[in-house]
């Protein structure tokens, strides 16, 4: 199979002494990895991580190694398709420029209407480069949690391996997401709802007290959802011979009893992926603004603003979509484990005999 190692052979680029590294599987005859700093014997860690409970340690550092051990397939992934939807704004907004004169003068009192739809024009691209970029992280998420089933097992998979496998289940992914997102609006358009009598009344002392009683309670509602229902299906429905509702259904057992510790690591991990992603963002984003106030009274202003941002959603996109889906994917794996036994089966498939 492609990425395992086989007992007695080497694979170039893929080990190197002391170190154990994912995409090399132990042989059935292997017991021990001598040597090899917190690896306790062939049948707890054939892959990317310990085939038995996870901790929070365990997670993200399982995550790391499956994004520097499988670049291709995770970063690399996220990079191609955020770099085609944001080339989307980058060639409108470019053809506007150079066609039609748009510029972004800061000092202009009036705008021609060509000048106004120049810019709605390219604020739409934009808005269309980014509808873009979330349907095709779709697709990596899927492509990831492919990528993180194979690391468990110590399997690597290339960018064609990793998309090869979620063949039949794309749509199913995209009409999933779809579902899921639909579902959140109609939740927040129900709470809305519930505040238009109370609008309509006019009543400031009614709407504060309605907020402190209902906001809680909505607050709890949504996370609920989201851990529950929207935070588990996707690698359910990648990993097992389930449809859009069996996805569903199989996060919302697999989180059962276990809602606390899903619910914290999921926040943590969105925490320092906000975080990370805006480290990484910000520079670019600043200057390519610096750069396009300096350049307004020209007409490259908002070529060159579209650009930054296009640059910004690229980077950012490399590393929080890949490092979001492996921890998820891990936190699926991990949740088959402590209920199901999964560690066995993975055991098997990884070619580890009971000692």
């Amino acid at each position: 199979m492609p990425g395992q190692f086989q007992p007695g052979q080497l694979q170039p680029g893929q080990f190197q002494p002391g170190q154990f590294q994912p995409g090399m599987a132990p042989g059935p005859t292997q017991g021990m990895a001598p040597g090899v700093p917190g690896f306790h014997g062939a049948a707890h860690k054939p892959g990317a991580i310990p085939l038995r409970p996870l901790g929070l340690g365990d997670m993200y550092d399982g995550a790391l190694k499956i994004i520097r051990f499988n670049p291709k397939a995770t970063v690399g992934s996220a990079v191609l398709v955020a770099s085609v939807a944001m080339a989307v704004p980058i060639v409108i907004t470019a053809v506007v420029t150079f066609a039609f004169g748009l510029t972004l003068d800061l000092e202009a009192t009036s705008f021609s209407t060509s000048e106004v739809v120049g810019l709605v024009v390219s604020v739409g691209s934009l808005v269309l480069g980014l509808v873009l970029q979330s349907l095709g992280l779709v697709l990596v998420t899927g492509m990831v949690a492919h990528v993180t089933a194979a690391a468990a097992i110590g399997q690597r998979l290339s960018m064609g391996e990793a998309w090869a496998r979620t063949r039949g289940k794309r749509w199913r992914l995209i009409g999933l997401t779809t579902l899921l997102g639909l579902l959140s609006l109609l939740g927040f358009a129900a709470y809305a709802a519930l505040w238009i009598p109370v609008i309509q009344l006019g009543d400031l002392g009614t709407a504060v007290i309605f907020g402190l009683v209902t906001l809680p309670l909505f607050l709890v509602a949504l996370w609920l959802f989201w851990v529950r229902v929207y935070y588990l299906p996707v690698p359910a429905l990648m990993l097992e011979p389930v449809g859009v509702f069996g996805a569903i259904g199989r996060g919302y057992r697999l989180t059962r009893k276990a809602f606390w510790r899903t619910f914290g690591i999921g926040m943590l991990t969105l925490l320092v992926t906000s975080i990370a992603g805006q480290v990484l963002a910000t520079p670019i984003a600043v200057v390519g603004q610096v750069a396009a106030v300096a350049g307004a009274t020209s007409e490259y202003g908002a070529l060159i603003l579209i650009v930054s941002q296009a640059l910004s959603s690229v980077v950012t996109a490399a590393f929080v979509g890949p490092f979001t889906s492996a921890v998820t994917s891990l936190q699926y794996l991990d949740q088959r484990i402590r209920k199901e036994a999964y560690d066995v089966e993975l055991m098997t498939q990884a070619g580890i005999t009971a000692r």
